[in-house]
């Protein structure tokens, strides 16, 4: 047998001796998504301030270039819209990790107060979102069902424990509630939140059959 000259018979390299140039390194996952969420939190802040702040202003604020700000959200519509979901989100997400830990009753007085800070979020970026879905053929905005199936998951757990009155439906709780939407963002509105809320839990108490 001749010697492997690691050359084909014409004399070209074989293609499995070519030397193979290192993979860039992917971005971190975790990094990524820290930068995301930093925008969001920053974006918020700053939208909420002032409907108009520059997307700039809102990627030095979080410590990110402009490029990174605009491969996750392309336009302020996206990023508008995103920050309204992703507090959905957080708020909706939080009523099956609060039954995990709490008496039903309890967890839906907890969760009443996050969405209380849900309101304060949308009232403070009406603006902004008036904006990015006001334009003809822009985008509509995210219906409210996240929140609405948690709040539905909150009350069967409480009717199923005996610790509200039978019957109350979501739209029951929502219209109860309505109150928190007519809070001003930029005053001093927890107390006037907590004591509605309050209220509101105190009725939904009343008639309860008792824990079962």
């Amino acid at each position: 047998m001749g010697q492997d000259t690691g050359q084909t018979p014409g004399g070209e390299d074989k293609p499995q001796d070519k030397p193979v140039p290192p993979r860039a390194q992917a971005p971190l996952r975790s990094d990524a998504q820290r930068n995301r969420e930093r925008i969001l939190e920053v974006a918020l802040v700053e939208l909420t301030r002032s409907a108009d702040t520059p997307l700039s202003v809102i990627a030095k604020r979080a410590g990110v270039g402009q490029g990174t700000l605009y491969r996750n959200f392309p336009s302020r519509e996206d990023l508008v819209l995103e920050i309204y979901r992703h507090e959905m989100r957080q708020v909706a997400d939080s009523a099956a990790r609060l039954l995990e830990t709490r008496e039903p009753d309890h967890a839906l007085r907890e969760w009443m107060d996050r969405l209380a800070r849900f309101a304060m979020t949308k009232a403070g970026l009406a603006d902004a979102i008036r904006q990015a879905t006001g334009a003809p053929g822009g985008p509509a905005k995210p219906g409210p069902s996240p929140v609405i199936e948690a709040a539905g998951l909150l009350l069967r757990a409480c009717e199923e424990a005996g610790t509200i009155r039978p019957g109350v439906t979501v739209d029951d709780m929502l219209l109860a509630i309505g109150g928190l939407w007519q809070l001003d963002p930029t005053a001093d509105w927890q107390p006037s939140a907590t004591r509605v809320l309050d209220i509101v839990m105190d009725g939904l108490r009343a008639g309860a059959p008792g824990r079962r």
